[in-house]
């Protein structure tokens, strides 16, 4: 099985900031993605920021456009890790943040999802 692990939810000012993390655990071949969703009260699950592994040595990201500029993803390939960065931080942005983790498990299987449990973040003054 594979384990998705958030953690580094709270609850933060306007305008303030925040950084996710989340580490995938377990039978793991390759992550070819790894990205962050929310999901805000009484509104569908979205996605946030994506980064999918490439031939280079950098990730292709992808980011929500009520997002771009204010938060980063970044990966940590060796850790199975994926952060989010979130600055300048709006009430709007209040949801649970769920990461996700597209995985192949062993060489020659599909690649699947997993998902963590989320962690809440709240934006209030």
């Amino acid at each position: 099985q594979v384990q998705v692990v958030e953690s580094g939810g709270g609850l933060v000012q306007p305008g303030g900031s925040l950084r996710l993390s989340c580490t995938a655990s377990g039978t793991i071949f390759v992550i070819p993605k790894m990205a962050w969703y929310r999901q805000a009260p009484g509104k569908e699950r979205e996605l946030v920021a994506a980064a999918a592994s490439s031939d280079s040595d950098s990730d292709r990201v992808e980011y929500a456009a009520g997002v771009r500029g204010r938060f980063t993803i970044s990966r940590d390939n060796a850790a199975k890790a994926v952060y989010l960065q979130m600055d300048s931080l709006r009430p709007e942005d209040t949801a649970i943040y769920y990461c996700n983790v597209v995985a192949v498990r062993s060489w020659g299987l599909i690649p699947h999802d997993y998902w963590g449990q989320g962690t809440q973040v709240t934006v209030s003054s």
